[in-house]
């Protein structure tokens, strides 16, 4: 979830606010042309009120009306020192120089229209200063407090250890997978050679009469191997026998090569060994050669690459200001647990030594053997230690003949 730009929309009001003071300040009514005229202060109180006369400059004649004088003006202007025994004083104002108000006395302090639209001017300025700076300062200590789980070299030094311990973790599978694909042509060989040594008569004990063996004999298919080329519909065809028949033939041979196939052992002992055989041997020797510390290297990192990946997903947005500010709330409230999950990961992992022990792995299971293609060091090797090779041709293999056995039941077979 995202979160809410609050203090952005504090500090867009505030910009509104300053730019209605503007068009206040811009709208307000003008003052009118006006002239200075001298005011003869009849009668003057402390606070200014007073009475004036002037002379209307436009030939409209003297005047005398109420007026607010200028109470700080020096002392000589007012009375009586300006004209003494009298209680006559001075002082300038001003009349109207235009309209139809024009040669009337004019009191700015009187007029209060242009204060207010002053006053409501200044009053929305202050108030849109106030919540754009309420903003501005919110937004950074929002900002702050965001960035403040940010760790970009913790999340780096746990990314690199994610990608040396799932290196290692590949180079051993690929070294696993080659040995399978190495063995995988001799066992097939082996169980199509047994299979083909396999009279079509050894299948009357699966129920087939030897009248049928004998037909299919006839006719060409005289192992348990032509059985399986031919296929349910070229026994039928062989033997003259209904479908059904030819079916059950069929599934018996398809449960013989089950058999055959779980019973038959690779043998790495043959004197010379063949090309495919070399290959074998050279792909065992890499991680015989390995050793237990490789596999256990292996082992170890696939567990801590996950746990690695599993905190890095939840700490990415510590890896910096512009990830942990585009995260939502829920994110960057996992960050710090999942930051220090790492902290605690990388710390272990050094104390441990692991990084040098993965390097060392992948060292020891990348080494090729391209420069002896026809196994010799490897059948050396093989000779000193056959039953470390077999035990571990036996361990890789496995789970490929626990996938065979978990085939479908005859009656599902293809």
């Amino acid at each position: 979830m995202k979160h809410v730009p609050f203090f952005r929309w504090v500090v867009a009001v505030g910009l509104v606010l300053i730019g209605c003071s503007i068009a206040v300040y811009m709208a307000a009514p003008g003052s009118p042309e006006l002239k200075q005229v001298d005011l003869a202060v009849l009668q003057e109180k402390s606070d200014g009120t007073c009475t004036v006369q002037w002379t209307d400059p436009y030939g409209s004649g003297r005047h005398e009306e109420r007026y607010l004088c200028d109470a700080d003006r020096p002392q000589s202007f007012k009375s009586p020192d300006y004209q003494p025994g009298t209680t006559i004083g001075w002082d300038v104002g001003w009349v109207v120089a235009e309209g139809a108000d024009k040669g009337e006395l004019y009191s700015l302090e009187q007029d209060g229209s242009g204060d207010r639209w002053s006053a409501a001017s200044d009053a929305l300025v202050a108030a849109g200063m106030l919540l754009a700076t309420v903003g501005v300062i919110g937004g950074n200590i929002r900002s702050l407090s965001r960035l403040s789980g940010v760790s970009p070299g913790l999340v780096r030094r746990a990314e690199r250890l994610r990608k040396v311990a799932a290196r290692v973790a590949e180079d051993h599978a690929r070294a696993v997978e080659t040995v399978r694909e190495a063995w995988a042509p001799l066992h097939e060989g082996l169980v199509h050679a047994e299979l083909a040594r396999t009279p079509v008569a050894k299948l009357r004990g699966a129920g087939i009469a030897l009248l049928w063996a004998k037909d299919l004999e006839r006719n060409g298919i005289r192992s348990v191997q032509d059985v399986l080329d031919a296929g349910a519909w070229g026994v039928a065809e062989a033997s003259g026998v209904g479908r059904r028949t030819a079916e059950r033939v069929w599934t018996a041979a398809g449960r013989k090569a089950d058999h055959v196939d779980a019973g038959t052992t690779v043998r790495l002992d043959a004197d010379p060994p063949d090309a495919r055989t070399a290959v074998l041997l050279n792909a065992l020797r890499v991680l015989v050669e390995a050793g237990p510390a490789a596999r256990s290297a292996a082992e170890e990192s696939r567990r801590l690459a996950g746990r690695l990946g599993e905190c890095l997903a939840e700490a990415a947005p510590a890896a910096g200001w512009r990830r942990m500010l585009d995260a939502g709330r829920a994110e960057r409230r996992a960050v710090p647990a999942a930051v220090t999950r790492l902290r605690l990961l990388l710390d272990e992992a050094e104390r441990q030594g692991v990084a040098g022990r993965f390097a060392q792995a992948s060292v020891d299971l990348l080494r090729g053997t391209d420069g002896d293609p026809m196994g010799l060091s490897a059948r050396v090797d093989f000779e000193s230690r056959p039953a470390e090779y077999h035990r571990l041709l036996s361990e890789l293999v496995r789970p490929a003949l626990a996938r065979r056995a978990a085939r479908p039941a005859d009656g599902d077979r293809p």
